[in-house]
């Protein structure tokens, strides 16, 4: 009897060491998830680079030099028609939470505790919009509560690295540190949405003992201050130690690079400065390129450290800038002018303020060297990184606007055609064309604006007008309700907040309402 419970227990031992074998085994053959990094340039416009987002290739994609923004490409699939919001704080808070402006309420740029940003107008009354921005407390007033892209992915054994530009909430509020936001590393983001200096030898706005002399003063990066590196380059030698913890806690990783780079001030890159200077370009625009180049150098350093560490085929690439190209001050030259064939730049509702370079790449899933028209905007990228991620028990609180791109990166397509839509309720401090007050919708072809100062629309055939010079609204006012229809309804739904008459006092009228 004892020699049989012996042989049992013998087998069962066996057994049960084979069927650990097996698991290990099989565990270890599966793919894990994959790594995934957002590459997100500030201010950068869509055609500021060496790679053509448009049909054809245009002088200003003659004038950049960005290749590893073409190495990319030529990987990857290029992405000609996506959007971003016409400023930054609200791009940020779409793209980690997956709600829409006009849903999440942060419609501007944010910075001081409840303070607006708004330029003042004599005719409209900004509405009580989320000027603190995004939060994860709801004892904060004035601010949006979501369960945030990298909280999800974090919950699901990712770790979470945010480096550069945070710009989500305002300072003295828990969204001003990425760390209350679901991230496990926080390099150099804040409340702020610039740099003081994009110069180690100026500490990056920091006296010399590292204490900020500015409210843009870019915190976190001492070990560099006084030494001749320029913050992009900075930011990436962080981005890289921090993807090396990654990888020896055996973790997939998302970083998040949130390049300052190309924001104001627009301080040269000594690397590449003189050489645009040799080219006789401006001042200002020898600088901006210098900018633009020294981002791309970052993009490629992180591709070289993909491919040394033997992660790349196993690691997703998204490139976006979180508005279009600034064209209304600073620069040289014609105003307005700087993202042509679009027109006028950030701030605006023209496709020269949303429209954005967007590059994707997702091995083994992405076709080498192809483009597509399929209209993608920031919102999207919460659903689609969770679905790359493979994670579908997600808890999230908020009503999700985006719409998964991942079936695109694919090759995937589909005959359906989403409308897109833009709210901003508020005024930029700068003035020039498109820039306003404004809620807009692209469905298909068509994008309709409606000004809510004047009551006025327009409306563009973009397959026809890219540049947005023949306005259709008074020819086809049959599209023009329509889509007003479609806009109204939307800005209802998500209960969009509105300007009021400055003098009345009452709530401006809803698009469809004129």
């Amino acid at each position: 009897m004892i020699k049989k419970l012996q042989l049992r227990k013998t087998t069962s031992v066996v057994i049960a060491t084979l069927a650990l074998i097996m698991t290990t085994s099989c565990k270890k053959q599966e793919t894990p998830p994959p790594n995934i990094i957002v590459f997100l340039v500030d201010d950068m416009g869509w055609q500021d680079t060496s790679v053509p987002f448009w049909q054809k290739e245009t002088p200003l994609n003659k004038k950049y030099h960005t290749p590893a923004m073409e190495q990319l490409a030529d990987q990857g699939m290029v992405f000609t028609q996506a959007y971003a919001c016409n400023v930054c704080s609200p791009t940020r808070v779409s793209f980690l939470t997956g709600m829409n402006a006009a849903r999440h309420r942060v419609t501007n740029w944010t910075l001081r505790y409840n303070q607006s940003t708004d330029s003042k107008d004599d005719l409209i009354d900004f509405p009580q919009w989320n000027i603190n921005g995004l939060s994860p407390v709801d004892s904060i007033p004035r601010t949006v509560v979501a369960t945030t892209l990298p909280e999800v992915l974090g919950n699901n054994g990712y770790y979470t690295i945010h480096c550069g530009k945070a710009h989500f909430g305002a300072i003295s509020t828990p969204g001003e540190n990425p760390l209350n936001l679901g991230f496990d590393v926080n390099i150099a983001g804040h409340a702020a949405g610039a740099p003081a200096s994009y110069q180690g030898l100026e500490n990056y706005g920091n006296d010399e003992n590292g204490k900020p002399l500015k409210v843009w003063s870019v915190p976190g990066l001492e070990k560099y201050h006084g030494q001749d590196i320029n913050l992009s380059d900075a930011l990436t030698r962080e981005a890289i130690l921090a993807m090396d913890t990654a990888l020896t806690n055996d973790q997939p990783f998302f970083l998040y690079m949130a390049h300052y780079a190309v924001h104001t001030p627009i301080q040269p890159d000594h690397r590449y400065y003189q050489k645009y200077k040799e080219a006789g370009l401006p001042e200002v625009e020898a600088r901006y390129a210098s900018l633009l180049e020294g981002m791309d150098t970052s993009l490629g350093d992180i591709l070289k450290y993909l491919n040394q560490k033997g992660i790349a085929d196993n690691t997703v690439i998204l490139f976006m800038s979180d508005n279009g190209g600034l064209s209304a001050h600073t620069r040289a030259g014609q105003r307005h002018t700087h993202n042509k064939p679009l027109n006028s730049g950030k701030g605006s509702a023209y496709e020269g303020g949303i429209r954005v370079p967007m590059i994707g790449y997702w091995p083994n899933n992405t076709m080498a060297g192809k483009r597509t028209d399929k209209l993608v905007i920031i919102d999207d990228y919460f659903p689609t990184i969770l679905e790359i991620a493979g994670i579908t028990n997600t808890n999230y609180i908020q009503a999700i606007d985006g719409v998964s791109f991942a079936s695109v990166l694919k090759g995937e397509t589909s005959s359906t055609e989403r409308p897109l839509f833009w709210h901003y309720p508020n005024k930029w401090g700068a003035s020039g064309p498109g820039i306003g007050t404004f809620s807009a919708v692209r469905q298909g072809d068509f994008k309709l604006i409606y000004w809510y100062k004047t009551r006025m629309f327009e409306l563009y055939n973009l397959a026809d007008d890219i540049s947005e010079q023949n306005n259709l609204a008074q020819d086809q006012p049959d599209v023009v309700k329509a889509l007003a229809g479609v806009l109204g309804h939307y800005l209802r739904e998500v209960k969009a907040l509105r300007p009021l008459d400055a003098k009345t006092k009452q709530v401006l009228p809803w698009p469809d309402e004129v």
